[in-house]
């Protein structure tokens, strides 16, 4: 079975802010896929400290929403990173867009209430993930952004530039997305083990298309193979950044970054 064919996790979060150090977790989806069966687990959790007017305007949660119906993020918390835990155990592949934000912010979150971190509950067991951010960059590395608002490796761009519809009015709810990446992730890995002849145009002939190297690859192999590209792509971006700011960081840690102790 080609690895895109294979069982997988699709994994998002809508948070209070785009800081996986200090923010907190306000909605979840734990998707298992595979096996022409979809089996979908989402949390609303009480994040304990407000959410800001910006972060409401992207996923349209409330603070008073969710207080009201929320759970406690102790127990919210838990439950993601059990699920988790379980998916990954019976050997699927974590899914996402992304990823480093999602899976570092639940290891603080984890962290903060005192509950057992996701890579601790798998001991042994390796955790592999398929981030279609770095995979899109990999395969199509020189797309412009669409126009001045919209980025070229936002999920909706990806979402046009791979043929998939989009609905505006469900974007940025946790399970649309990430079940939005798990589509991106299956047109790239088609579009991976196809003649270059059979391609879409807009595909053809993108500059430097490099969707062949990802075929008949494993998904430990690819798991692997991102680390280094991951890397690669924030030293590229890091050094656009300081064209314009001599001190600026990218963090090329992937799939999650390492926790420092205070």
């Amino acid at each position: 079975m080609m690895w895109h064919q294979s069982r997988m996790c699709a994994f998002g979060l809508e948070t209070t802010g785009v800081d996986t150090e200090q923010d907190r977790i306000v909605t979840a989806a734990v998707i298992g896929l595979g096996g022409g069966q979809t089996e979908t687990n989402e949390w609303l959790a009480d994040p304990g400290v407000e959410i800001p007017a910006e972060a409401t305007a992207v996923h349209g949660i409330t603070t008073e929403h969710s207080r009201e119906h929320g759970e406690t993020a102790h127990d919210v918390v838990d439950q993601i990173a059990e699920s988790l835990a379980i998916r990954v155990r019976m050997g699927d592949p974590v899914v996402g867009h992304n990823v480093p934000y999602d899976l570092t912010l639940l290891d603080r979150e984890c962290r903060r209430h005192g509950v057992q971190p996701l890579l601790d509950r798998l001991a042994e067991t390796p955790l592999h993930v398929l981030d279609t951010r770095v995979l899109d960059q990999q395969c199509l590395p020189y797309r412009k952004r669409p126009s001045e608002t919209q980025g070229a490796r936002q999920l909706i761009t990806l979402a046009q530039v791979y043929e998939l519809p989009w609905q505006e009015s469900e974007a940025h709810g946790c399970a649309y997305d990430a079940l939005m990446a798990a589509r991106v992730l299956y047109r790239i890995g088609t579009l991976a083990h196809m003649s270059r002849m059979e391609w879409p145009e807009r595909i053809k002939f993108h500059r430097k298309a490099q969707l062949h190297h990802l075929k008949d690859l494993s998904i430990a192999e690819l798991h692997a193979l991102q680390i280094g590209w991951a890397a690669e792509q924030a030293a590229g971006l890091q050094e656009w950044f300081r064209r314009t700011d001599p001190n600026a960081v990218v963090d090329g840690a992937w799939p999650l970054r390492p926790w420092e102790e205070s």
